[in-house]
């Protein structure tokens, strides 16, 4: 399959790149800044995400948003993920669009009342970022034209092991056999690149947790 990585230079981007291109698809990863990344293997892409347009998306089967907004410009997440469903919109290619999305949004209860960013002890440094990720699903739940898929990692997100499992679920919190809300970056890759492969979520949030070892 033809996969682009928007943001491949970042920790998510990287891993997911390195996954497709392990699993034999054809990669193009997309960043602003083409001397700061190390895609062997990958065709790179030097474009900003605001600039990508329907002509640049059409030759794909799948799009991963993996953009990471810089503190204290949150909101570029939103704006990112409109410029996205635009340029699919309007172009004839109409590639699926699989978003890196946050913890954030998911719930904590049965009830659905209260998401990991309304916990006491939520660190404030995070809540632009989990605001505009969710303020992204929203939109996202609210479009019909684009076949999209948002996945949300657990509440810890880190560099890890490739242990090669995972769990998934929808719209709670997960954790793992110790207790913890925890996904690897590499094993939430692999996540992302079997529901490319075979997917369960069109339009769609799932989240991921993984172990330690």
């Amino acid at each position: 399959m033809k996969i682009a990585v928007i943001g491949a230079g970042g920790k998510a981007g990287r891993n997911i790149v390195k996954e497709a291109l392990d699993r034999g698809h054809e990669v193009t990863a997309i960043v602003r800044d083409a001397s700061k990344i190390d895609a062997a293997g990958a065709t790179v892409l030097q474009k900003d995400v605001f600039a990508l347009t329907a002509d640049d998306l059409n030759p794909f089967d799948a799009i991963v948003n993996a953009f990471a907004a810089p503190f204290g410009e949150e909101h570029l997440h939103v704006d990112a993920g409109n410029v996205l469903i635009e340029a699919i919109e309007k172009g004839s290619g109409h590639p699926r669009l699989i978003v890196v999305g946050g913890a954030g949004s998911l719930y904590v209860d049965p009830e659905k009342t209260t998401r990991v960013v309304d916990t006491p002890g939520f660190p404030a440094m995070f809540f632009p970022t989990a605001s505009n990720q969710a303020k992204n699903l929203d939109i996202l739940r609210s479009n019909r034209n684009v076949k999209w898929t948002f996945v949300s990692p657990s509440a810890e997100f880190a560099l890890g092991k490739r242990t090669g499992s995972y769990k998934k679920g929808t719209e709670f919190l997960l954790v793992n056999a110790q207790g913890d809300s925890y996904v690897s970056y590499e094993d939430y890759a692999i996540a992302i690149v079997d529901e490319i492969e075979n997917p369960q979520h069109i339009n769609e949030r799932f989240t991921v947790v993984s172990e330690r070892e």
